[in-house]
């Protein structure tokens, strides 16, 4: 069986460290290692984090003496540290599910191929007591890599939060880490270069990881001027990716048109809600078109861009008693809703 790093990434996160730590080191019989890397906390996380390492030798930390962020800590763990078959990133209010590590150790032992396996994860806010986690038997599946980076380019957006997911050592070197250059995409990205060079793995049926949503998540900030933010930094992963793996795409102009009309068209729906809920006055509806322009050369061929007319015809006033009155693009957006649905089960 291969052995696991676990990286644990903290930053003023020390009181969620026993229960982060402690879900990766349940799984008895695993040869699993954590680090735990506090980022210049300015409160007692280091403190805490030293203590888990006191009471458990597979338990290491490093402590910055000032901060370097979180994509440099990412890559820190991940590419100088982890001399172990997997890994996996962890952030310090995250958890796995019992299970989750041997699941995943399991299908990447029995697949070579794969790159990279991850599964269903559950959110939960701390309030309560944790969502029931389906830990049975999964039902795995393997995505050639270019048919799992077909979904993303279609979708346009990635579909791992992060916790849920374990990679192979040599494939995380070989594809290299986070990118700097995208504090918020930098996932989407990365895993798309796994792809690009391997199969993907996922775990039906089961649930891999707790995903903890708060006001402190660092994607809140981006989700912001009617998704705006997000676009643009979705676009400059897909973007990256296509500069430094484009020739791994088949058909790489066809792929960049697909996702160019995908976030043009998110983008000009966005636009057509704001319409809707009667906030034009105040959210970035011309950016947001602008943004759609710029991106996609044929943006007047899109059905959003139609229904972006037809408000302006209609009238802003007038829109937010239609409201969803509309045609055809409002029910091809419902249509992607149900994409939504379906991932809790297939994964892509």
């Amino acid at each position: 069986m291969g052995s696991v790093g676990v990286v644990v990434p903290c930053y003023r996160y020390g009181h969620f460290l026993e229960d982060s730590v402690g879900s990766v080191l349940a799984d008895p019989g695993l040869d699993v290692r954590v680090l735990v890397i506090d980022d210049a906390s300015p409160d007692d996380s280091g403190d805490r984090a030293r203590q888990l390492a006191e009471r458990d030798p597979r338990v290491e930390v490093v402590v910055h003496p000032e901060n370097r962020g979180h994509i440099a800590t990412y890559n820190e763990g991940l590419l100088e540290w982890c001399d172990a078959d997997y890994a996996v990133l962890l952030s310090a209010d995250d958890r796995l599910t019992p299970g989750a590590l041997r699941r995943a150790v399991d299908y990447l032992d029995a697949n070579p191929g794969s790159g990279m396996v991850y599964g269903h994860y559950l959110r939960f806010d701390g309030t309560g007591a944790l969502p029931k986690a389906r830990t049975g038997r999964p039902r795995p599946r393997t995505y050639e890599g270019r048919a799992w980076l077909e979904r993303r380019f279609r979708h346009g957006n990635g579909c791992i939060a992060s916790p849920e997911v374990v990679v192979r050592t040599s494939v995380q070197r070989a594809v290299g880490g986070y990118d700097p250059e995208l504090p918020h995409t930098g996932d989407i990205e990365m895993w798309m270069r796994f792809a690009a060079r391997a199969d993907v793995g996922y775990l039906a049926g089961v649930d891999q990881a707790y995903y903890r949503v708060h006001g402190n998540n660092m994607s809140v900030e981006w989700l912001g001027d009617a998704g705006l933010r997000d676009l643009r930094q979705r676009w400059a992963a897909y973007s990256a990716f296509f500069a430094k793996e484009g020739g791994r795409v088949t058909d790489r102009a066809g792929a960049e048109r697909t996702v160019r009309d995908k976030l043009a068209g998110e983008a000009l729906w966005a636009a057509c809600r704001s319409y809707d809920r009667g906030r034009w006055r105040t959210e970035p509806v011309d950016e947001l078109v602008g943004f759609a322009e710029e991106i996609a050369p044929e943006v007047e061929t899109l059905p959003e861009w139609r229904a972006l007319l037809l408000r302006r015809r209609i009238g802003p006033e007038r829109m937010q008693a239609v409201g969803r009155l509309v045609p055809r693009a409002y029910w091809r957006r419902a249509r992607e809703e149900l994409w939504w649905r379906r991932w809790r089960y297939t994964g892509v």
